[in-house]
């Protein structure tokens, strides 16, 4: 991992020395015949300390697919008038996670949303989701097109594939898959825990005001994958799921769309353990 919150990081695959263009982003003739692509987390005419943006080296151009087509959205919604108001006190029990041989799930079929406020075609408001799964998503990916999801494991660990490389993230640990990003979960065995959803917006690290300089999340304990590539032809297809307007749509394609061999940028995916917050009393491990 390369640390920092928001960091300008540069990556390449070892694999493939030199993949990086060197003072160019997108040169005419890309170092291996690579692909330049940007992925823009903002608008790219705004000031230069919101700016989000990375560039991707990738084997094939992520457009090479066949048309999005609906696809079977199961438990996960945005239309909050599907449910009554109820002003009482409510809570709900555990998910239960279905045995894999009487029910395969995976982090896609698995999601549930349970709350929330606003929608994403007014690019305002925020969604919870429960995921709960008990296999691996195969030569299947998923990118959010309406905001950021911030996934938290409760049980069982993950393994995420992004474009950007790969992600360890288990219980007590964060994580955060931004818009537009294409990630794929693996699991090792039955796994649940929570999503927050925000539309239109990024998590950013709050500003400190007058507890000084230090404390709660320090920007270098948040860790972001290094570059890795597979070239791999899926003859039998890839399902490419994009979540649109909180609709779902699955696109084909015969190729692994994780085959981005560098990037440099400061939008990526990122992971935080939760041990290393650092609260504003007198019994934290540092002095704020």
């Amino acid at each position: 991992y390369m640390s920092g919150f928001g960091n300008e990081h540069v990556s390449e695959d070892p694999r493939c020395p030199g993949a990086l263009p060197e003072g160019q982003n997108n040169p005419q003739v890309c170092p291996y015949g690579l692909y330049a692509e940007q992925l823009s987390g903002s608008a790219f005419t705004c000031p230069r300390p919101t700016n989000k943006r990375s560039w991707l080296y990738r084997i094939l151009p992520s457009v090479c697919h066949k048309p999005f087509k609906p696809f079977e959205e199961g438990h996960l919604t945005h239309n909050w008038d599907e449910a009554e108001p109820d002003p009482n006190q409510l809570r709900w029990k555990p998910f239960e996670i279905p045995k894999a041989p009487q029910n395969k799930l995976d982090f896609v079929s698995g999601l549930h949303t349970l709350c929330g406020a606003g929608e994403p075609r007014g690019r305002n408001g925020i969604a919870v989701h429960i995921f709960v799964c008990n296999t691996s998503m195969l030569d299947r990916c998923l990118y959010n097109s309406d905001g950021d999801f911030l996934i938290v494991p409760q049980q069982g660990k993950l393994l995420i594939t992004t474009e950007f490389g790969k992600m360890l993230v288990e219980p007590n640990e964060i994580c955060v898959i931004q818009q537009g990003m294409r990630f794929s979960v693996e699991v090792f065995g039955e796994t649940r825990g929570y999503i927050l959803e925000v539309y239109g917006a990024h998590f950013e690290l709050p500003d400190l005001g007058p507890i000084g300089a230090n404390g709660l999340a320090n920007p270098r304990d948040f860790l972001v994958p290094v570059a890795w590539y597979e070239d791999r032809q899926v003859p039998g297809g890839y399902t490419v799921i994009s979540k649109y307007q909180g609709k779902l749509f699955a696109a084909q394609q015969d190729f692994s769309p994780f085959n981005v061999v560098a990037w440099h940028g400061n939008y990526t995916p990122y992971k935080y353990h939760l041990e290393k917050f650092m609260v504003i009393n007198s019994v934290a491990f540092d002095h704020a």
